[in-house]
């Protein structure tokens, strides 16, 4: 008997959203298990939009979204409880200290209140937030909100991570705290889909890179893929990505 495929991560098909034209025009995309994923795209691509709808905030016109092997459009609430989304601006609660926000957080997941304190301040000490756990929040820098944001987004142990533009304001120090604790989680066994404007970061971290490009998925692989398919063995993720901008322009 053939052996079952096995289960992705984040399994999409058709998806698709409309505005005044087509923001995301039925896109199909597939993230292994324990994968780091860089979704990339010109400003207005679509990554934002698609994102969003994998993480249930927006509803697709058309399509499907798996996340784990459940149908997230049927059973929303089931896949929440195994994803967490951060967006580049952090929504968090300015009243709170960051250890506050975190067990209120946990405590909305249903989680366990001594693991989710221990989790909390582990997360805390990772992003070098110790320090900050009981001060209020009102009086952090964007990349203090961002750093919170993150935790918070983290302390119920999500098997799917999806971040949107995450090193938005960050400092170099803050930046290496956030990539440390994401592939740490990988290392782990989670899966990290990604958009990031700082290409750098993509090339270094992610083990597999899409382009998206008026809502389409023009190109997808690992860096040497991607190089290969445009004839550029040694080009940096930079040059592969402008030269596939470049001949979509074209194309269109």
């Amino acid at each position: 008997m053939a052996s079952e495929r096995p289960i992705s991560a984040l399994e999409v098909r058709g998806l698709t959203k409309r505005y005044d034209r087509p923001a995301v025009d039925a896109l199909d995309l597939t993230i292994r298990v324990g994968e780091f994923y860089a979704l990339l795209g010109p400003n207005g691509a679509g990554k934002t939009t698609t994102l969003r709808m994998v993480a249930g905030l927006l509803k697709p016109d058309a399509g499907s979204v798996s996340v784990m092997g459940i149908d997230a459009l049927a059973d929303p609430v089931a896949a929440k409880q195994i994803t967490a989304w951060v967006s580049d601006e952090p929504m968090i609660y300015d009243k709170l200290t960051p250890l506050e926000y975190l067990e209120f957080v946990a405590g909305l997941w249903g989680c366990d209140a001594s693991t989710a304190e221990a989790a909390a301040r582990d997360l805390l000490d990772s992003l070098g937030l110790a320090d900050h756990a009981h001060q209020r929040c009102e009086g952090f820098s964007k990349g203090m909100r961002q750093k919170v944001a993150l935790a918070g987004a983290l302390v119920h142990e999500p098997r799917l991570i999806i971040l949107d533009e995450p090193l938005t304001g960050l400092d170099a120090v803050s930046a290496r705290h956030v990539k440390a604790i994401l592939q740490a989680r990988v290392r782990a066994g989670c899966t990290v889909i990604m958009t990031t404007h700082i290409l750098e970061v993509a090339e270094r971290m992610a083990d597999r890179i899409g382009v998206i490009i008026s809502g389409r998925l023009v190109a997808e692989g690992t860096l040497a893929e991607l190089r290969a398919r445009n004839g550029a063995g040694d080009s940096s993720l930079e040059d592969v990505f402008v030269a596939l901008v470049d001949s979509e322009a074209v194309a269109a």
